[in-house]
């Protein structure tokens, strides 16, 4: 008996994966400038390889059979190793090209898009594609190698990676200029208690962060509404709703413009780090590559630049509406736990 598919070849599967990504015959020749019939030829070609029907053709279109879907993974894995592969050579030659494929989690949406600005603007022949969503999605993408790398706050435990620190992280209370905690100088953690608190939704970083902040004073934590979306808070903490525990890199703006100010608390911004992280045992794409060494080379540098002209008002002084975040140099910064999840 001959074993399956030993005769297939590279142009065959990788009809076979367009055609398993359109469900048309048609917009699968239009996509690889074939005719119809020598679509038709190569699909029959690789099931007689096969050795068993990949395709189940009817009225609406075509649909994989059982064996068709498990030749369809394989295949979608084969062809993007193959085109790493071509990457690899240009790169050796000099030239890196090719689509670079990052997830980030939500906070670091506000970070990631001017990051990956400034890298293309230095790599004009990369393409790039952006996932944003809450951790348990990114590490579930980086695992499937739906993505090539993720910036998080913290590296997954579930999975073997390689993880780089390339900025720090500062996290913050704010609120509305007007609020009347601000009338307090300088403001005590235990003035918290008896506000009503904004926080993100339970596994996120800055919910984890701003509860081991309470516990380790020994204060309840008055939660005032549990939100999944960093415009959420922001948004109801502008409105008075109350004050919120946020990143300083997701409300750059509302601070510039004084709409949230950051609260005078001695120790604070507390901060942590953000990582590239990328699996251990999978070599990188030439552009994630790139991406990477990017990130680790002046990452810190081009977030700085972000938040130039921001400043954090001291424990000592009063906050007023042009108050904002803080750059990288405050003296009054204090390292917080790296194992915070983002």
């Amino acid at each position: 008996m001959a074993r399956p598919l030993k005769n297939a070849t590279l142009r065959q599967l990788v009809t076979f994966h367009t055609l398993a990504r359109l469900g048309s015959v048609s917009r699968t020749a239009e996509e690889l400038s074939l005719t119809q019939p020598a679509v038709s030829l190569q699909l029959g070609i690789l099931e007689e390889s096969a050795g068993t029907p990949l395709l189940q053709r009817g009225a609406r279109g075509v649909r994989l059979t059982d064996a068709g879907k498990l030749l369809a993974s394989y295949a979608d894995r084969m062809i993007t190793l193959w085109q790493e592969a071509g990457e690899a050579m240009a790169a050796h030659r000099g030239h890196v090209a090719g689509t670079l494929r990052v997830g980030a989690v939500t906070t670091a949406e506000y970070l990631v898009p001017q990051l990956l600005l400034d890298f293309a603007g230095e790599h004009e022949q990369i393409g790039v594609k952006l996932s944003v969503g809450n951790r348990a999605d990114i590490i579930q993408q980086l695992a499937r190698q739906d993505i090539d790398l993720a910036i998080m706050g913290r590296p997954p435990a579930e999975l073997r990676v390689s993880a780089a620190p390339f900025a720090r992280h500062p996290m913050s209370f704010v609120a509305a200029p007007g609020h009347g905690v601000l009338a307090r100088t300088p403001v005590a953690l235990e003035d918290l208690a008896e506000v009503t608190l904004l926080v993100r939704e339970r596994g996120s970083g800055t919910r984890t962060a701003v509860e081991q902040l309470f516990k380790a004073a020994g204060i309840e934590m008055k939660l005032g509404a549990e939100l999944s979306s960093n415009e959420a808070i922001k948004q109801m903490c502008a409105a008075g709703f109350g004050i919120a525990f946020i990143s300083l890199h997701a409300c750059v703006l509302e601070l510039q413009s004084g709409v949230l100010v950051p609260l005078p608390i001695a120790g604070h911004p507390i901060e942590r780090e953000w990582y590239v992280i990328t699996l251990e045992d999978r070599p990188l794409p030439a552009a994630a590559k790139a991406f990477s060494d990017f990130l680790k080379a002046q990452g810190q540098a081009r977030v700085d630049h972000r938040l130039k002209g921001q400043a954090v008002p001291s424990a000592n002084k009063t906050p007023t509406r042009s108050g904002s975040a803080a750059s990288g140099g405050q003296a009054d910064r204090k390292r917080a736990n790296k194992d915070t999840p983002t």
